[in-house]
């Protein structure tokens, strides 16, 4: 694997050189698990006895981290040390293998497709007519494109990706193995007899800079678009139900629900298995921290928890309470008994 020196390391970060600026280093890695010659980071006082015994050969620490005095460590001190990462992994990351510029002889490209110059097309692709692709797209093994469909440049798109007819999808968009979007709507009316199958005869809209994980489903709508906004990032195996409209930067950790026609804000974040009713809004910049449950609107700016969802300050103190029920319950039993005693005695 290819390595930079301490100096290069700086001078990506925007730091001062530590010392030993020609110290190779060839990866990243956490602190109980790093080498000499691998980089570290520490982002939490939690973590110092980590940062005390680890061998790595230079740690990022973020400055609010109070290091213990007369350390020996070599350091990077940064704003935000994650991020710090971030930019470094760049560096030492392997090249992600792609197909070659041009078409796989196994793909089929309807005649009526245009693709831009500096894609490539992979094993068994299917393309639709009408379709138009931008320039330097990347479409892994067994993409299904369907038609109608326009796409930006720059994109990339991996194995098995769906995307059906009259989808709408930005520039510079990532979408993970086994996503779908483009499904039914799951809508039904009972007729008396069955539940009848109601049509979804609108689109999808991605917009730039969006990335999509692996098993995603994204619904069309029933009328007009499911949308989602510029820069919002969706982890793994999330279903984002027919019409809803998802803002600019917004994050949906893994197995998020969001049901149809409900509008998440920008820069709204929404962790683990949060399940989201429908026809509600979420305000811009809401924190929903794991397992929410959301059945109503949310005000701007909230922190929640909890379901029904509550303030997550409330719900902190609710489940100190829980945990003491059993306790409160038979101290309440005593009590009663002890007051039937006392009744009994009156008497």
């Amino acid at each position: 694997m290819p390595g930079l020196t301490l100096a290069e390391i700086a001078t990506l970060l925007n730091v001062p050189s530590p010392a030993e600026p020609t110290r190779p280093v060839t990866g990243v890695n956490t602190l109980a698990d790093a080498t000499p010659t691998d980089l570290s980071f520490l982002s939490s006082d939690k973590y110092v006895a980590e940062f005390e015994s680890s061998r790595a050969a230079a740690v990022f620490v973020q400055k609010r981290v109070k290091l213990p005095p007369g350390h020996r460590k070599i350091v990077f001190l940064v704003d935000d040390a994650d991020l710090a990462v971030a930019k470094v992994l760049e560096k030492f990351a392997p090249p992600i293998p792609r197909p070659p510029v041009g078409r796989h002889h196994t793909a089929i490209v309807a005649p009526g497709a245009s693709i831009g110059e500096g894609s490539r097309i992979g094993g068994n692709v299917v393309i639709g007519d009408d379709t138009r692709i931008g320039r330097n797209c990347v479409f892994h093994a067994g993409v299904i494109i369907g038609s109608d469909v326009t796409i930006g440049d720059d994109c990339e798109f991996f194995p098995n990706v769906v995307v059906r007819e009259r989808i709408t999808i930005g520039s510079r968009v990532i979408i993970h193995a086994g996503a779908v979007l483009g499904t039914d709507g799951f809508g039904y009316r009972w007729d008396g007899k069955q539940h009848a199958k109601i049509p979804h005869i609108g689109t999808i809209v991605v917009e730039d800079d969006v990335e999509i994980g692996s098993c995603v489903c994204i619904d069309r709508a029933k009328f007009s678009a499911t949308r989602v906004g510029r820069g919002s990032k969706i982890d793994n195996l999330v279903q984002v139900a027919h019409g809803v409209t998802i803002g600019r930067n917004v994050l949906l950790a893994a197995q998020v629900g969001i049901a149809g026609s409900t509008t998440i804000e920008d820069s709204v974040t929404l962790a683990g298995q949060v399940g989201v009713s429908g026809h509600i809004t979420i305000g811009k910049g809401t924190i929903a921290t794991a397992q929410t449950g959301i059945p109503n609107s949310v005000e701007a700016g909230s922190f929640i928890s909890g379901y029904p969802a509550i303030s997550n300050r409330d719900w902190l103190k609710s489940s100190a309470v829980f945990r003491k029920l059993p306790e409160l319950r038979k101290a309440i039993a005593d009590l009663e008994a002890r007051l039937a005693e006392l009744e009994t005695r009156l008497k």
